[in-house]
């Protein structure tokens, strides 16, 4: 039986393994600035990396501004802060975080968010990983069923 022959790390695409990866995926520096977004992701959020790469994760993402009590941008930025101080990965509990199309109205989006570092030879945070997983349909589900449960 023949050997498969591996391939060495250093012949690995990682940006296009990264870019074709499924699920949502965000690279960010510690001070939230987007340094990659994968395809999944500009997909789900309605961009493009042309408009996140380079940019502060906030301004790209801000709260619906016509959601009284949105708590989007807050409870992201508190993951991030507890990934900068632990060092560790932060696992938020579903939020919503709406979305909005480069020109239209926002859309009602409700997400679970996983917060990854990655650590730098000093052991502190040099990158963060964001992880998404868009589930508003589920959400949507969870909702009806409680109402008919009434």
């Amino acid at each position: 039986m023949e050997q498969a022959r591996l391939t060495p790390l250093d012949e690995i695409d990682f940006k296009l393994v990264f870019d074709l990866m499924p699920g949502m995926c965000l690279v960010l520096d510690p001070a939230f600035n987007i340094l990659a977004q994968n395809a999944d992701h500009a997909k789900a959020t309605l961009t493009t990396p042309e408009q996140t790469i380079g940019r502060f994760l906030f301004d790209i993402f801000p709260d619906n501004p016509n959601q009284w009590n949105a708590r989007g941008v807050t409870s992201v930025r508190q993951s991030l802060l507890n990934v900068l101080s632990t060092c560790k990965t932060d696992v938020m509990p579903t939020v919503r975080y709406d979305v909005q199309p480069e020109r239209g109205p926002f859309e009602v989006r409700y997400w679970a968010i996983t917060n990854t570092p990655i650590l730098g030879e000093d052991g502190y945070v040099r990158w963060i990983i964001n992880r998404a997983e868009d589930v508003s349909e589920l959400n949507r589900l969870r909702i009806e069923a409680e109402e008919k449960a009434r």
